[in-house]
């Protein structure tokens, strides 16, 4: 009998006010493609930021957020979004945040999928939605085509916030579990590499290279310092509306809004540890002891 892993294939649809994933179904693939996955705010622009200066050998100008379009996001016509990949001349690199049963799988692309601590999500997940400004919201609920119950602006209390998210999985966004799940039962196909927020602030440069090496591309040692400076958050912040959706039109604060702080462990002094072991109880039981150490701790799991 094959030891040959079973490759992923698509068993259903996803709709909510962000996502409509029948549009990869007729995707034309390139086989170099590059699919950037992610829960919400696990360090998704962050990677693609990583991903484009390795393809354009470092760039200060790169337009990161006109290159990497969100595909399955609704509010973003399918024609714009086809017009922008479909012109790109080098390596494209595409954003999805679908869990990988709703994502239709080519084997010959390479997949990267990055995941972070819940709580650090759900913090940054807080300022990102009540920075939304109200065109923002009305954008997402009001685009045609909206299935299940329209995106609400957060509570002002992030603890009540916290509570939401971790007891209604996800709400008011899209499962977290089922998100982590359907990536890491995958994991040792040999075109899908996971990671993680933590170890990319540990070691940017290291990890940096094993991408690199796992999407094949080839960087000259001379460029390697520019391309780590253009990566490195504060770099990003000072030139966010280069990497942020829409330049950050959606955001009160524009684009330095949606890059925030970039920093871990915000919620410390908000959860008890009776708070915080609600979560990992919930973690080992939704993903098992080696999934869930992951996700809370990365390589030092």
């Amino acid at each position: 009998m094959s030891d040959a892993i079973p490759l992923p294939c698509k068993t259903r649809e996803l709709h909510n006010h962000h996502m409509d994933s029948t549009i990869w179904n007729d995707f034309p693939f390139r086989d170099d493609d590059i699919i950037i996955g992610t829960y919400a705010k696990a360090g998704t622009t962050w990677t693609q930021q990583i991903v484009g200066q390795l393809i354009y050998g470092g760039d200060p100008n790169l337009p990161t957020e006109q290159l990497t379009p969100w595909l399955e996001v609704r509010v973003m016509p399918y024609e714009v979004k086809m017009d922008i990949l479909e012109g790109q001349t080098k390596r494209r690199f595409i954003k999805t945040h679908l869990p990988l049963d709703a994502l239709v799988f080519n084997p010959a692309c390479k997949y990267l999928y990055v995941t972070r601590n819940f709580p650090d999500i759900v913090w940054s997940l807080h300022n990102h939605l009540l920075n939304f400004t109200e065109e923002a919201y009305h954008m997402f609920n009001d685009t045609p085509g909206l299935v299940g119950p329209p995106l609400e602006p957060p509570p002002a209390d992030v603890k009540t916030f916290w509570y939401r998210m971790l007891r209604e999985d996800g709400y008011p966004m899209w499962s977290f579990w089922e998100n982590i799940r359907t990536w890491w039962q995958y994991r040792d196909l040999p075109n899908i590499k996971l990671f993680h927020y933590n170890d990319l602030k540990h070691d940017l440069e290291g990890e940096m290279r094993d991408i690199a090496d796992f999407l094949e591309i080839d960087v000259e040692e001379s460029r390697w310092p520019k391309i780590v400076e253009y990566c490195i958050f504060d770099w990003m912040k000072a030139h966010a509306e280069q990497v942020t959706p829409m330049g950050g039109q959606v955001f009160a604060g524009g684009a330095k809004a949606f890059i925030n702080k970039g920093t871990n462990n915000r919620w410390k002094d908000v959860l008890t540890e009776a708070d915080y072991q609600e979560y990992v109880d919930l973690a080992v039981k939704e993903l098992g002891t080696e999934c869930a150490a992951w996700v809370i701790e990365g390589k030092g799991a």
